[in-house]
């Protein structure tokens, strides 16, 4: 006789400033991913807005604030504008690799690279080889690395310019976390270039979406997301797509100068200390 799937138990986790709009703090709802039935759980809990960060799902469950958003990308209906067709050409002979969830220190060399010119000080810049290796390969689910590296030169594999950390889930591509050459001056755009390369690979799978992570309105950092179109949210009555009006507006204010360049993956796949409230 076939055990019966548990519900999983759910904590929440001790108020902490919120890295993302000042002043504000933030709290998570979270559980652990276990056992046979984690990629089935870890698929209805990706649905519901939730993130995984190695063996945990999380989202945000702040007291007074519903800012942070869940957005995805309808892959099947997506079709580039002028400036990500320029991207898409501009890096076309990149070799991207599907490799199995081990990490390399060709990889911990370029993040460390990312995180210093994208993120000093922050809350990963302290990472060491062990941390990353614990940010990869824990992961009780169906995941993966790409490798986006430019063309091989005397057989040998060409220079690693961007990586990222996905799960495959039933519906859809998340993108983990990812990062990439910062001070390549003939790649620019790399990070949209790994966005757009995931809406790709997610319809030649047959699959709807990418899930991107949160969209947090009043973030800087966060606007790139809204330049990808059709893009859903995640509202109280379920998934719906943003008014093309609002996303034009949204479109308009990320393209500002003064706004902060794209960072695929933010801190949404990055180790998190989930310290249980009192």
């Amino acid at each position: 006789m076939t055990a019966p799937v548990r519900f999983p138990r759910f904590f929440v986790t001790s108020p902490a400033a919120c890295p993302y709009l000042p002043g504000r703090v933030e709290r998570k709802v979270f559980t652990e991913l276990k056992g046979p039935h984690a990629d089935t759980l870890h698929d209805a809990l990706g649905r519901i807005g939730f993130r995984r960060s190695q063996t945990v799902a999380y989202r945000p469950s702040c007291v007074d604030c519903q800012a942070c958003v869940s957005v995805r990308v309808v892959a099947g209906e997506f079709r580039p504008n002028a400036t990500q067709r320029r991207n898409l050409k501009r890096n076309s002979d990149l070799v991207a690799t599907l490799c199995q969830p081990w990490s390399t220190a060709e990889q911990y060399e370029l993040l460390q690279r990312y995180l210093a010119a994208r993120h000093p000080g922050g809350g990963m810049a302290s990472m060491d080889e062990g941390d990353f290796a614990d940010m990869v390969e824990h992961t009780p689910v169906t995941s993966y690395v790409i490798e986006y590296r430019e063309p091989a030169v005397g057989g040998r594999p060409g220079r690693l310019v961007g990586a990222c950390l996905t799960d495959r889930q039933g519906d859809g591509l998340s993108m983990v976390y990812s990062f990439y050459d910062p001070d390549h001056e003939a790649r620019a755009g790399l990070g949209n270039y790994i966005i757009l390369d995931h809406i790709r690979r997610a319809e030649a799978e047959g699959l709807a979406y990418v899930y991107l992570g949160y969209w947090v309105d009043g973030s800087a950092r966060m606007q790139y997301k809204v330049r990808y179109r059709p893009l859903e949210r995640l509202s109280r009555d379920g998934w719906v797509r943003f008014d093309p009006e609002e996303q034009e507006r949204l479109v308009a204010v990320a393209a500002s100068p003064d706004r902060a360049r794209p960072l695929a993956g933010d801190k949404d796949g990055s180790p998190a200390a989930f310290q249980l409230a009192d």
